[in-house]
């Protein structure tokens, strides 16, 4: 288990990790990528039950994360290397053709840590549901977690995913909303408003808790703890996790610009500025 301080550095590094990425490859999704870091570095780090060194597609005796906002893989590469899925050099190779380092995640090369091909939005609740429902009849009593955007909730199949968790008593799933108020073409109330999220899940038959601060690290480990302690009670678990997008880098936050597009190399150093190296080294 790592302190607090500890992963608030594994934070910054992976943050830099992005924007090095993203700007080498001159492509890519840093806006959500930086927005979710906290909640990856501390999912992998202190709260999942998983072993980088013995991973299993079947994901038998260990906690299972599926990614359904699959184009925020600089966030999941990074924190996947520095958790020693595979060598932190190897981000070097993200985005070039033929690489395991792909757009989005891809099973095509065996990249541990990856269990399905995601980034067609709007799939990721129904595998993990399914997954959790495979642990149930085989006795495993770890948990399935998924992640979501705000946006991506404008999908139909979300729905009826939740609408299943909720009426077979999926108790084992606990699915995060990255809540940043983000997407592509601009806000998500100016695109299609998603109301009141918690009175939706609730009305599923799901738990909702909400981390007001999904960009402070002890909000954010408090929060899932207590999420996981709600587990195992006849219903799964919806956790609202508020963040900036590009949260890190003044210039990047709170808009939708860098959603889907990267860094000039003019501006990269002025970012890089604001997220000074850790001990821990850039690849």
């Amino acid at each position: 288990m790592k302190t607090t301080q500890e992963l608030q550095t594994i934070a910054k590094q992976v943050r830099r990790d992005i924007l090095r990425m993203t700007t080498a490859a001159k492509s890519g999704h840093p806006g959500g990528s930086l927005g979710t870091t906290d909640w990856m570095v501390a999912m992998q780090f202190n709260l999942m039950q998983h072993d980088p060194a013995n991973f299993t597609m079947d994901g038998n005796g260990q906690d299972m994360l599926f990614v359904s906002q699959g184009h925020i893989t600089p966030v999941i590469y990074s924190v996947m290397a520095r958790r020693g899925y595979f060598p932190v050099s190897e981000l070097a190779t993200f985005r070039k053709f033929g690489t395991r380092l792909q757009g989005h995640p891809s099973t095509e090369h065996g990249l541990p840590g990856i269990r399905m091909a995601s980034g067609s939005l709007g799939q990721g609740m129904s595998v993990g549901v399914g997954a959790a429902l495979g642990k149930k009849m085989t006795g495993d009593n770890t948990l399935v977690y998924t992640l979501h955007g705000d946006g991506e909730l404008q999908e139909g199949q979300i729905w009826e995913a939740a609408m299943f968790a909720g009426a077979k008593q999926v108790d084992n799933l606990i699915s995060t909303i990255d809540y940043n108020h983000q997407q592509i073409d601009g806000t998500v109330e100016q695109v299609m408003n998603l109301g009141n999220l918690k009175a939706k899940f609730e009305s599923f038959m799901w738990t909702v808790i909400t981390i007001e601060d999904g960009n402070d690290m002890q909000q954010v480990l408090d929060g899932m703890a207590k999420a996981k302690s709600m587990t195992g009670k006849g219903k799964p678990v919806c956790v609202i996790l508020q963040t900036q997008m590009g949260y890190g880098v003044d210039f990047m936050q709170n808009t939708n610009k860098y959603h889907g597009a990267v860094l000039s190399a003019d501006d990269l150093p002025k970012a890089l500025a604001q997220i000074p190296e850790t001990e821990l080294g850039d690849y």
